[in-house]
């Protein structure tokens, strides 16, 4: 049972570090491709990795799966890999890894939000109290730098929100009309199905100069490590330890997407983003129930 934990935990790191590096990555490869490109090669990259894996595993029963379900699964590809790889993508042109990655931790909370009202999950006191702090956490952080003039972050910012509201409704549709499909059937299918929504526009906004080996190298890291790999692990903690246990990588991400900015990029950490991070864990920690108000004792 101790090695089990001691895996769960090991597993969770290395996740946190993957995905924590995504935004280093984005850093680094997003100038040269643009946002669209990027992204494309990201889930073409990750569609060719696992679709093999898909049909070694799953034989032809996996790869039927992903015909079978095709129309959920092309949904939850634009919701869960399309647009927020975009967003973020664009994101990444004009602030920083860690920034995105604090952002990015409110993920949790518009998960909670649409779920509530898509699927109608209960909200307790305490998780409504967790989507306010959550967001106010986000409100404080924008306060000083959501400028939407020319070389102002506020699009950027913008950006990753309506990416993390992406991931709570792919969530919510994942639930809703993939509950019965592989969880690496989902994975393979929202990045394979993703790379053919993307191919078109990725087509016409594509770098007139070839991106350099820099670049390359984050496109290819994002799509088989952060993609690929990640997926992987993530779904493999969700089945052997719980959701719950699987969704609390979304507060060591920031701490990983922050150092390695600092060390990669050297990007400064601030006061003001180390409260505004605070905030937004702390309303994501209620909201998704790792934290719960004290109960009132009836008398």
């Amino acid at each position: 049972m101790q090695d089990h934990a001691r895996l769960n935990v090991a597993e969770l790191t290395l996740l946190a570090a993957i995905w924590g590096a995504s935004f280093l990555f984005l850093r680094l490869g997003a100038p040269a491709f643009g946002p669209l490109a990027l992204a494309f090669v990201r889930v073409a990259g990750a569609g060719l990795f696992l679709l093999p894996l898909l049909a070694w595993q799953g034989g032809r029963a996996g790869l039927q799966e992903l015909r079978r379900d095709w129309r959920p699964l092309m949904l939850v590809a634009l919701l869960n890999s399309a647009l927020p790889f975009a967003f973020f993508s664009y994101a990444a042109l004009s602030i920083t890894a860690g920034l995105s990655s604090i952002l990015n931790a409110t993920t949790p909370i518009w998960g909670a939000l649409v779920a509530s009202i898509w699927l109608g999950q209960r909200l307790d006191t305490g998780r409504r109290l967790g989507l306010l702090v959550g967001f106010a956490g986000v409100v404080f952080l924008a306060w000083e730098q959501a400028s939407f003039k020319p070389g102002g972050s506020g699009w950027a910012i913008l950006a990753c929100l309506g990416a993390t509201c992406c991931y709570g409704l792919a969530a919510s549709a994942t639930k809703k009309y993939l509950g019965q499909t592989r969880p690496l059937a989902v994975a393979t299918g929202s990045q394979a199905f993703a790379a053919l929504l993307l191919a078109v526009p990725a087509a016409a906004q594509w770098p007139a100069q070839m991106p350099g080996q820099t670049a390359w190298l984050s496109a290819i890291a994002l799509a088989l490590l952060c993609s690929g790999l990640a997926y992987i692990l993530y779904f493999r903690l969700m089945q052997r330890a719980g959701p719950s246990y699987a969704l609390s990588v979304t507060f060591l991400i920031p701490v990983f997407a922050v150092l390695w900015g600092a060390v990669f990029l050297g990007e400064s950490f601030t006061l003001h983003m180390a409260a505004g991070c605070a905030i937004v864990l702390l309303g994501t920690a209620l909201a998704i129930g790792v934290l719960k108000l004290p109960q009132q004792r009836s008398t």
